[in-house]
């Protein structure tokens, strides 16, 4: 989906680097693809130290705006 006219899309895992999650501090030492990125990237993924109301409340306070097509 393109992004609309006069915004910009949230980039991958730009929380976690707003935030200076440990876990994305940790992965942004490794190489990707290693398999300790691999290791790391999955405590993002099934084991985030973070609430989806935290990262709402993040979105809310930079300014996004959660929209979908009719």
């Amino acid at each position: 989906m393109p992004s609309m006219s006069g915004y910009v899309e949230y980039q991958r895992r730009e929380y976690c680097k707003d935030i200076k999650c440990p876990v994305q501090l940790d992965l942004e030492k490794q190489k990707e693809g290693s398999s300790e990125y691999d290791r790391i990237r999955n405590i993002c993924k099934n084991n985030c130290r973070h609430t989806t109301y935290e990262f709402h409340h993040w979105l809310i306070s930079k300014g996004y705006l959660i929209v979908r097509p009719e």
